[in-house]
């Protein structure tokens, strides 16, 4: 969708206009709980952000200056209630990895592919929050550097840092876990 019909849709959504309401939490809720769910690890408090995260923008449209895509403001505000949530707890790691059945796979891939992809999910888990946040911005939910560098409120060169640090990361453990 444009620019001018999404700023459109927000000028309508502001006006009270329900079905211009309806149509912005339709597009931007999937990416915003995603979001929240792999910061939070948590589905109801991932459900609480993206609840809290349209609350604002309602109260907010009225006053909505275009300097960004809503897309980008949603994020911003979603990651920013992420880290208020998580400096109220401890940490915690996921406990497990949604269920995932492929059919063609065979019991023993299966139990193998499921078991790295724990892996893989705790050791993005055990990253810094802010290397963590880049990379599920811009791997998870296809964020371009700049639109993510945005959601974060840093520069993109930041943001390109923390990519890169978090990959190396990665690779590093990986490669770790694989000799061991």
């Amino acid at each position: 969708m444009s620019a001018i019909s999404e700023t459109d849709q927000i000028a309508r959504a502001a006006a009270g206009d329900r079905m211009a309401q309806t149509a912005l939490v339709n597009r931007h809720m999937p990416v915003v709980w995603r979001v929240a769910y792999r910061m939070l690890k948590d589905r109801e408090e991932a459900e609480d952000v993206t609840q809290e995260t349209f609350l604002r923008a309602w109260k907010m449209l009225p006053e909505w200056e275009n300097r960004a895509k809503f897309s980008t403001w949603a994020c911003t505000v979603a990651i920013n209630l992420c880290r208020d949530k998580l400096k109220k707890r401890a940490p915690v790691l996921m406990d497990e990895l949604p269920d995932y059945e492929d059919s063609a796979l065979k019991p023993e891939q299966a139990l193998s592919q499921k078991q790295a992809g724990e892996r893989i999910s705790d050791l993005i888990d055990a990253l810094p929050d802010r290397q963590k946040e880049a990379l599920t911005l811009c791997a998870f939910e296809g964020m371009g550097n700049i639109e993510a560098a945005e959601s974060m409120g840093v520069s993109v060169e930041a943001l390109e840092s923390l990519l890169s640090r978090a990959r190396r990361k990665l690779k590093t453990q990986l490669a770790e876990v694989q000799e061991a």
